[in-house]
């Protein structure tokens, strides 16, 4: 779905009708959900990767719109069966790869497009796998859907562009730990009624963006995996002891912070954890049923997703202070 954009008091750029007091500030149109698999046989080893492309095309004219005269129009049906043809002439490697090959494609091809937006969902595909550790056996043509989190490209280049703008992210990323998190002296007043929590436990569900200064030379699919482990090692710690968190927006800044630090192809990067809150029940009023002190190693829990806190925060490089973030 195309996202409304504020109105642009300069209107530089846009096209309109002169007989019309109306002007159409923002347009495009394109293909949603093409499902695309790619598979490699490479004797009994065979490899897969499936996307989900979307497709948009932004015309130089407006005059399918104002006139109803479809002479431009690339159809949406046409920007499908290109997902497929570049996918079989050029395989699928990272979903960013793909998105840039397609921008490339729609501008060099169709003179009047003037700005090209792809967005690829990449499905979680793992080999399936017999066994533990080092003698663990991959299978040579079975795998396994793994959606620990979801990857995705946002991929838009205008003809005015030298280079593409590439954002990729990460969503649907569920984290959980049972200790080593606090959230404790923060405002006390009429209004609150929560009580400082010196040891609770720390749930949220990760989304995250960044943007690549660069596209020449980079491993998309080894920074993708880096900025998740850069999260997860931020979140949990090492295996034993683990880290500790003061707060949720502490543990995401440090994530945020060890992206930039590790991945210089990145200039700027978002994070959204919302509050999974995990309440303990009140077995206080129940004691002839529960002993607390006989159990007092176990706990039970009352999950409560709604409402929920919400924390957020960018991070860009200072050297890029100045260069204006599409995230």
């Amino acid at each position: 779905m195309m996202s409304r954009k504020l109105i642009d008091e300069s209107r530089e750029g846009y096209l309109e009708n002169e007989n019309s007091p109306f002007l159409i500030s923002n347009y495009g149109y394109g293909k949603d959900s093409v499902k695309v698999m790619h598979v490699v046989r490479n004797g009994l080893v065979h490899t897969i990767k499936e996307f989900e492309v979307g497709t948009k095309l932004k015309l130089r004219s407006q005059k399918d719109y104002l006139e109803g005269d479809n002479s431009d129009i690339v159809a949406t049906d046409s920007q499908k069966n290109t997902v497929y043809l570049l996918a079989r002439k050029h395989g699928l490697k990272s979903p960013e790869e793909f998105g840039i090959l397609l921008c490339h494609h729609f501008l060099s091809k169709y003179s009047h497009v003037e700005e090209v937006s792809i967005h690829i969902e990449e499905y979680p595909w793992s080999r399936m796998g017999f066994g533990t550790g080092p003698y663990k056996d991959l299978h040579n043509h079975a795998f396994v859907f793994t959606p620990t989190a979801i990857r995705y490209t946002d991929v838009t280049q205008k003809r005015t562009e030298i280079k593409p703008t590439v954002i990729s992210g990460l969503t649907d990323l569920r984290v959980l730990k049972t200790t080593q998190s606090a959230f404790v002296n923060f405002v006390n007043d009429e209004y609150r009624s929560l009580p400082d929590q010196h040891d609770r436990i720390f749930s949220t569900v990760v989304r995250s963006s960044w943007q690549y200064s660069t596209v020449t030379g980079v491993d998309f699919d080894y920074c993708w995996n880096k900025v998740k482990q850069c999260i997860l090692n931020n979140f949990a710690g090492e295996t034993e002891k683990g880290i500790f968190s003061p707060s949720v927006q502490n543990t995401l800044y440090l994530a945020e912070k060890q992206v930039l630090e590790t991945i210089p192809e990145i200039s700027s990067i978002d994070m959204t954890m919302p509050n999974k809150h995990y309440f303990t029940f009140d077995f206080s009023k129940f004691p002839k049923v529960v002993n607390e002190v006989e159990l007092k190693e176990e706990t039970v829990y009352v999950p409560v997703d709604k409402p929920a806190g919400i924390i957020y925060a960018q991070l860009d490089r200072k050297s890029d202070q100045y260069v204006k973030s599409k995230l």
